[in-house]
């Protein structure tokens, strides 16, 4: 049995998917899990609680966690530590491999141009420093020898859903309005396609070599905020109108927009070059991300209602 812990956000989606290459039988745990796969088994729990996520992992191989708690850093506080305790325990009480689907907050922002598995971790925000807490918490059983596990990582999202770029460029555009862009249009900026990290992270799971250690997800090469904005145009048909939003006016706005108040303080993420390295993953797998044109072209036909997405 392989899980899917938070199976209904846009990755977990995804991997259900891609997980059944490797096995029929996939458990999916959320509120209000939906099939995916025909044979997938559906698991309805409360994550917060420890008793279900404990029933839930009961009988499992491999413990996939891509939950998504709401973007608020009270929420974060609250459930993230508790949540990785409970997972962590429970697997080793049942004897489950973990594989952890994680961000890049806790990496050190003066090393963001060049992020690899080996990038500094020195949290500058509230939400970052949380994320390192519960990263050290999942590698220090594996340091002790206690946890078999994996964290996979990914840069920001380029996909339908949960993805800031569809928010504020093609939604914009396709409004007729200009596209938004925190900070600077002339900063580089990685996106990972979330087909290629669900796709990757499947591999992973089910690589007993992968474990015990961190992995970059395939991700191309970045693009300026303005080449990004250029790309969504030329595929939507639209001029490539942009405005940049200034950092400034993100906290201002946090103010009335709870969702902006939360924002503003991974800023630094767009004022400054941001660029992921998936080198490893690359070497080991001799697979390589999808093109930025090819990605783009795929969520555009996705968010038009195109059911039948070309590989």
């Amino acid at each position: 049995m392989q899980t899917i812990l938070g199976a209904g956000g846009s990755i977990g989606i995804e991997l259900a998917r891609e997980l059944s290459q490797y096995t029929s039988q996939i458990r999916l745990v959320s509120r209000k899990p939906e099939r995916v796969n025909a044979t997938d088994e559906l698991f309805r729990a409360d994550l917060t609680d420890q008793l279900m996520v404990d029933k839930a992992i009961a009988g499992s191989e491999i413990v996939y966690v891509t939950v998504g708690f709401k973007y608020d850093i009270n929420v974060w506080r609250e459930n993230w530590p508790a949540f990785m305790t409970n997972v962590i325990e429970s697997c080793k009480k049942h004897r489950a491999k973990l594989v952890f689907f994680d961000n890049v907050y806790m990496y050190d922002r003066k090393h963001l141009y060049h992020m690899t598995e080996d990038t500094p971790i020195r949290p500058t925000s509230k939400k970052g420093r949380i994320r390192a807490e519960i990263a050290s918490m999942l590698l220090d059983e594996v340091e002790r020898g206690r946890l078999t596990a994996l964290i996979a990582r990914s840069a920001d999202f380029l996909g339908p859903t949960n993805s800031i770029i569809v928010e504020t460029v093609y939604k914009n555009l396709a409004k007729g309005k200009k596209a938004d862009w925190f900070a600077s249009t002339s900063k580089l900026h990685s996106y990972t396609f979330t087909p290629d990290a669900a796709k990757a992270t499947a591999l992973l799971g089910n690589t007993p070599e992968a474990y015990n250690q961190v992995w970059h997800l395939p991700t191309a090469a970045p693009l300026t905020g303005k080449q990004w904005v250029a790309l969504f145009a030329k595929e939507m048909g639209v001029k490539p109108d942009v405005r940049a939003v200034p950092l400034w006016l993100i906290r201002v706005m946090g103010i009335f927009v709870p969702l902006m108040k939360e924002l503003y303080e991974m800023g630094y993420q767009y004022d400054r070059d941001y660029v992921f390295k998936s080198t490893k993953f690359e070497k080991r797998f001799g697979i390589k991300p999808t093109s930025p044109e090819e990605a783009v072209k795929m969520v555009i036909q996705q968010l038009k209602g195109v059911k039948e997405v070309p590989a």
